[in-house]
């Protein structure tokens, strides 16, 4: 007999903080693109301090973003070496296990 386990906050499931982790990266995404776009009025109004300033804050953010993109990939892999412990079990996977890996609707 297998007990439901109720999550209790998003960090609790290999799923939710790969969740987390996607709208990570789309808010580190958007603030690039903004910050580029701020690099360039620097540019344009001459504005050679702040322009240094946005490019080490745009340099921070490239890191950041290979960090994030590191975290996905071992969030998949980690996801998928469960189903592949759980299946060895026996242990029927569930429906967002299914669409999750792709093998669901």
């Amino acid at each position: 007999m297998f007990v439901s386990y109720e999550a209790e906050t998003p960090f609790d499931t290999v799923e939710g903080s790969h969740e987390y982790v996607a709208l990570l990266a789309e808010a580190v995404d958007e603030a690039r693109r903004d910050v580029e776009a701020e690099i360039a009025a620097a540019e344009r109004e001459g504005a050679d301090r702040r322009k240094q300033a946005l490019l080490l804050v745009s340099y921070n953010l490239a890191k950041l973003n290979l960090h994030i993109t590191t975290s996905r990939r071992i969030l998949n892999d980690l996801r998928s070496l469960r189903r592949l412990l759980l299946a060895e079990r026996g242990r029927p996977t569930t429906e967002e296990d299914e669409v999750l890996s792709g093998d669901g609707a």
